[in-house]
């Protein structure tokens, strides 16, 4: 039928996808595309949210390489893994995000997502499910895919302020202003560790008022912990998320191994939700289940699989442990070498994790993109470990150069 036909049968009215409106790419997404196609030889690229080494490269882990041998020798079959995921792996998550004396109250239930944005948007699902009407608080800045996760799902994001760029210092008396303002049973976003886009956390001092707070108001912390070993280590940087799980009577943990197992194009992570009761976090997992089957019908095997052999041989265990205090320590030693450049960037060494953010204009951020071949976010988000070890110094510079005017 010719499209004049088409038209006329349909009374003039558009089809199907001529009904549907344009849309914007994703800024951060946009950004990795105009940095691979930039041919300049100098560009650095510290928008895309991926550890680099010393060379800039992003490794597979050696344990990870290990055991993905391993896999290749002795699994038996590619059959489906249910909805769930692998059991045992999420067993064994388990005790690395809420501690090895973690016991198994019943309280706690969890499955297998497709990385952190899985375990965020199937969170969300649920929350809608239980309560059409829920509100979560979120600081600003946040991830800037909290939302789009989150509130599409159908839950109420409601804005507070965290950080102050200009500044480069916590809200945190206005984040407990909005906190002991919300109503029982509102949820709050919470950054576990190393916080994107900031890299301004919480003290742990200050994660016991946030603890005290939500048991005092009966809040339910929805917790996004996506680096874990990438601060302080891996028991230090849970030490928050458990703190308020404690506190809470119920609470929802998104959780990623896509970074420190260096596994990001396979997808891996985690939702764990806490119940009030043991029959009400039985209820919630079955839930969880209705809802992931209708979204991925089950996650992928192979990253979870090879966590699994990680976490359950000794040898390799301790050599993934190992591995991500190295990753960590490289953050730390590129935040150390950023700080000492320049006064105005000392703030960058009392930060934590892959991200800060820079005191520039998204007019000073688009210069260096387009003078000197730096890629960041608009915000002046960038990768502290996206840098090369060999770009440190003629990045800082260039920052700083910048900020002079």
């Amino acid at each position: 039928m010719s499209d004049q036909a088409d038209v006329m049968v349909r009374e003039g009215q558009p089809i199907l996808l001529d009904r549907l409106e344009d849309q914007p790419q994703d800024p951060l997404i946009a950004l990795i595309a105009l940095a691979n196609n930039d041919p300049r030889p100098g560009k650095i690229d510290v928008g895309v949210g991926v550890f680099r080494d010393s060379a800039g490269n992003t490794p597979i882990l050696k344990c990870v390489k290990a055991a993905e041998q391993i896999l290749q020798e002795t699994q038996k079959t590619k059959a489906y893994i249910g909805s769930q995921g692998d059991a045992e792996f999420v067993e064994l998550v388990y005790p690395i995000v809420f501690g090895a004396g973690a016991g198994a109250s019943g309280r706690i239930v969890g499955l297998q997502t497709p990385g952190g944005c899985g375990a965020l948007r199937l969170g969300a699902e649920l929350i809608a499910r239980a309560n059409p009407g829920a509100r979560i608080l979120a600081g600003e800045p946040t991830w800037p895919n909290h939302a789009p996760l989150i509130a599409s799902s159908g839950v109420e994001m409601v804005p507070y302020a965290y950080y102050d760029k200009a500044t480069a210092t916590l809200h945190f008396d206005r984040m407990m202003e909005a906190f002991g303002k919300a109503e029982a049973g509102d949820l709050v976003l919470l950054h576990g560790c190393c916080h994107n886009p900031t890299g301004a956390d919480l003290s742990l001092d200050q994660w016991r008022e946030v603890a005290d707070v939500v048991a005092a108001r009966g809040l339910i912390p929805f917790v996004d912990l996506a680096y874990q070993g990438f601060g302080d280590g891996l028991e230090a940087d849970a030490a928050g998320t458990r703190l308020v799980v404690d506190a809470a009577e119920q609470a929802l943990v998104a959780q990623s191994c896509d970074k420190n197992f260096s596994c990001y194009r396979d997808r891996l992570g985690t939702l764990f939700v806490k119940g009030s009761t043991s029959r009400s976090a039985e209820v919630a997992f079955n839930n969880l289940l209705g809802l992931a089957r209708t979204m991925w019908s089950m996650p992928p095997d192979h990253p979870a699989a090879v966590a699994r052999i990680i976490l359950s041989d000794p040898e390799l265990r301790a050599l993934w442990e190992s591995e991500v205090d190295a990753m960590g320590g490289r953050i730390r030693e590129i935040r150390g070498r950023l700080a000492a450049a320049d006064l105005r960037l000392a703030y960058i060494g009392g930060q934590k994790g892959m991200f800060s953010m820079l005191p520039l204009t998204p007019q000073q951020v688009l210069e260096l993109r387009e003078e000197q071949g730096i890629y960041m976010a608009g915000s002046g988000r960038f990768n502290v470990v996206g840098l090369a070890d060999a770009a440190v110094e003629r990045f800082a510079a260039l920052v700083v150069e910048k900020l002079d005017g």
